[in-house]
């Protein structure tokens, strides 16, 4: 399942940390990447810093209160967060995300823009599917949630600067099919809710939903 998720930070938000990442000392960006990875990915990244650890714990925080990431990618672990920058001439080849980071398995990896698209030319996420390519650039402060078992890239960007928050996330249900028929029925609850109040047919709901966290959730 691929998920733009809107407004995961507000504008106010998203300014701080911009001003934040501004006098914050970046790295080259391949001390993170895998052992072939390193030879397409051309970006820089924060060092590791007291003002790095606060905007990754600010993130965090947002995206695990958000309801419909919560939703999606019933969040069991996740990595640590990079900041990620990318500025004219830099890109990320095509190539797919490690099975395991930091002791977590990737089933879910994310972006979190935090430049406008109209801030800069290119650095698109490209995303490989069998029939097409998607590419993803989404409004500051916005987030694209894909599985973290695709081959994909970021295109070259070739002006300003592209500014995001990736991660990847370990996800309670390890099946994607499974996670995809548990999102459906949360905004079918939350739809029959809003609708009609707490009916026989929202019991019903919500005692299947939880059935099968029950049955799919790893131990």
């Amino acid at each position: 399942m691929f998920l733009a998720i809107e407004n995961v930070l507000c504008p106010a938000e998203v300014a701080a940390i911009r001003a934040e990442a501004a006098e914050m000392t970046f790295d080259d960006g391949r001390v993170t990447a895998g052992r072939f990875a390193q030879q397409v990915k051309a970006n820089a990244q924060a060092a590791p810093s007291p003002e790095l650890e606060a905007v990754q714990a600010k993130v965090q925080a947002a995206l695990m209160a958000h309801p419909v990431f919560a939703s999606a990618a019933r969040p069991r672990a996740m990595t640590r967060l990079i900041l990620s920058r990318y500025r004219a001439g830099q890109t990320y080849g095509l190539h797919v995300d490690d099975a395991l980071m930091q002791g977590v398995r990737t089933d879910l990896s994310f972006t979190l823009f935090l430049s406008d698209p109209d801030s800069y030319d290119g650095g698109a996420l490209e995303i490989e599917e069998p029939l097409e390519t998607r590419a993803i650039r989404l409004p500051a402060g916005s987030l694209i949630l894909y599985p973290s078992t695709t081959l994909h890239r970021v295109s070259p960007v070739t002006r300003g600067e592209r500014l995001a928050v990736v991660g990847w996330v370990q996800s309670w249900i390890r099946s994607p099919g499974q996670r995809e028929v548990l999102f459906d029925l949360d905004r079918a609850v939350q739809q029959v809710h809003a609708q009609d109040g707490k009916t026989a047919l929202f019991d019903t709901l919500t005692k299947t939903r939880s059935n099968l966290l029950r049955m799919w959730a790893e131990g």
